[in-house]
């Protein structure tokens, strides 16, 4: 006998949302007994989950077998000859933290002037980029005094000591809002700090405020507006770590946070033309931090040199046991290493629609004296993984769908979360334990290639590094590469969403802006990334080119 609530053209009409079919004959026998399985959903969803409440299954990118590179443990940077302290602020604002770090260790410049230009440069600035959802000047002057106060002790905390950086608006900070970017949360007041703010704070660093991020960490559209590129501000400055890259291009602070889950820190680092690093996944823990993927999320830095993702990293790396998928693993760098014998690959694919600005950075990587290595990669659906981010994602805001709050998110086309949130209701349980065996094979190819070669170099959106690389867990290096005249761009687009809000046309006015060139390594070996990423920054000769708008 057929069950009420669940008849056969409903058992019909399902197969096309799954893309399977059945007989009549199969329709019958299950209809009969769906009725318990659909039971057990609604039972469930009568438990309120929390975001910060983990998965029991844990992502681990590391294969049987897996042995941490050798070089882990100890830290030495650049010995940066001592310069003259500018007497224009706005120098001083855009300097690299290496520069930054040498001025206030020498006491040519103290956290309080620095905290105070930055400051002044985010009341003028700040609300044209719409870069920073909440700012803590009280704070901020009150930790730049501490770091002073310290250094006049003779402490000095390591080379963040006394920088002000931006914090992207997914992290808890006691007493301060972190909404998010979405509206559902824009009143919400953490009582306690992420890990990271501690460790940043441990390191001296001075925190400036919120940096703005997309509504749930996608595109750049949070409930204060969008967020925009410092080099054309008719475009948004791409997500979602929107707020981090924009602020930092502009010389609002030393340094910025970001996260990524599918090109969140490498995406507005690309537009805006700052250098990014998405660690190794579990090498930062994300406690106190909104989850999005609980397989997929890493912690990284956004800065406007190499040099200085690693002094940011070195500040943020180490396991914690109230993130149960971070991994205990050294961080070592030496700047002083460089690169002689490193393998490069390259997959030739990825260039075929690539820019000149991206055959340009290969023909430099070319020159730099390493082994060039032609790649290729095994033939696997890699775009199919997106939908393991729809059900994460739609999982961690699963509230949002049910109460229809997603209503209130100003983002609503279709590429947008509410939208996505509710398709990804129909996606197969069965597919989705499919989907996380096709990512061990993929985790088993990227294997394979870094098993010939010691790094990857190649563009930021075409061919598949892009979505490979975050499922399998690699660490990223996203640094600028050139300039391109435009008049506006299109959006830059990632599965059915997007990264970025619509671009306005202002006129005939041709734009000059950054494009960028990513660098992957292997699993917690983002020492060589970085050495690499040196060379290849001095070599490009374009990082410190700076965005020119009326201030």
């Amino acid at each position: 006998m057929l069950s009420d609530s669940v008849k056969l053209e409903d058992i019909a009409a399902a197969e096309k949302l799954l893309g399977i079919a059945y007989t009549a004959r199969e329709r019958a026998q299950m209809a009969g007994n769906l009725d318990g399985q659909i039971a057990s959903s609604v039972t469930r969803r009568g438990v309120s989950l929390a975001n910060s409440e983990p998965m029991a299954t844990l992502f681990d990118p590391r294969l049987p077998g897996f042995v941490m590179p050798a070089s882990t443990g100890g830290l030495r940077f650049s010995d940066v000859p001592a310069a003259v302290l500018p007497d224009s602020d706005k120098d001083i604002a855009f300097a690299p933290v290496t520069r930054l770090s040498g001025w206030i260790a020498r006491g040519q410049l103290s956290s309080r002037r620095l905290t105070e230009i930055y400051l002044a440069r985010i009341a003028v600035i700040g609300p044209r980029l719409e870069c920073f959802a909440a700012v803590v000047p009280e704070r901020a002057l009150a930790e730049a005094d501490a770091a002073d106060a310290l250094l006049r002790g003779g402490v000095n905390l390591g080379p963040l000591h006394g920088i002000p950086y931006g914090l992207k608006d997914v992290f808890d900070t006691r007493g301060i809002v972190t909404g998010w970017g979405a509206e559902p949360y824009r009143d919400r007041v953490p009582a306690t700090d992420a890990v990271i703010v501690g460790r940043l704070r441990a390191a001296g660093a001075v925190l400036l405020g919120k940096t703005t991020v997309g509504a749930l960490a996608y595109n750049d559209i949070w409930y204060g507006g969008v967020t925009r590129n410092p080099w054309n501000l008719n475009e948004g400055s791409s997500g979602s770590s929107a707020g981090s890259a924009s602020a930092t291009a502009a010389g609002l602070c030393g340094f910025s946070i970001g996260t990524e889950t599918l090109g969140s820190i490498t995406s507005p680092s690309q537009r805006c033309g700052t250098t990014g690093l998405r660690p190794t996944f579990g090498r930062v823990p994300r406690a106190g931090a909104m989850t999005l993927c609980w397989t997929l999320d890493k912690i990284g830095p956004i800065c406007r040199s190499v040099e200085d993702t690693a002094m940011v990293l070195a500040a943020l790396n180490g396991a914690h046991p109230d993130d149960r998928g971070s991994i205990d693993a050294l961080f070592g760098f030496d700047a002083t290493r460089g690169i002689k014998g490193l393998r490069v690959g390259f997959l030739p694919e990825a260039f075929e629609e690539a820019t000149e600005i991206d055959h340009a950075a290969l023909t430099a990587a070319r020159s730099l004296g390493v082994e060039m290595v032609e790649l290729k990669i095994a033939d696997l659906p890699y775009g199919a993984l997106m939908n393991i981010v729809y059900a994460e994602a739609a999982a961690a805001f699963e509230e949002l769908t049910l109460s229809g709050q997603d209503d209130l998110l100003t983002w609503q086309e279709d590429g947008a979360w509410p939208n996505t949130f509710r398709k990804a209701r129909f996606l197969s349980a069965v597919d989705h334990i499919q989907l996380d065996r096709l990512r061990y094979r993929v985790m088993q190819a990227m294997d394979e290639l870094f098993a010939q070669t010691d790094l990857v170099i190649g563009p930021f959106m075409t061919g598949p590094m892009l979505v490979a690389s975050n499922f399998t867990g690699h660490p990223c290096l996203h640094l600028r590469a050139g300039f391109e005249d435009i008049g506006t761009r299109g959006k830059a687009t990632l599965g059915s969403g997007a990264l970025t809000g619509p671009s306005v046309i202002d006129g005939e006015r041709i734009f000059t802006v950054p494009q960028g060139i990513s660098v992957w390594g292997r699993l917690f070996d983002e020492a060589t990334v970085l050495n690499f990423g040196l060379a290849l920054e001095e070599r490009l000769g374009v990082s410190e080119r700076r965005p020119e708008f009326p201030e």
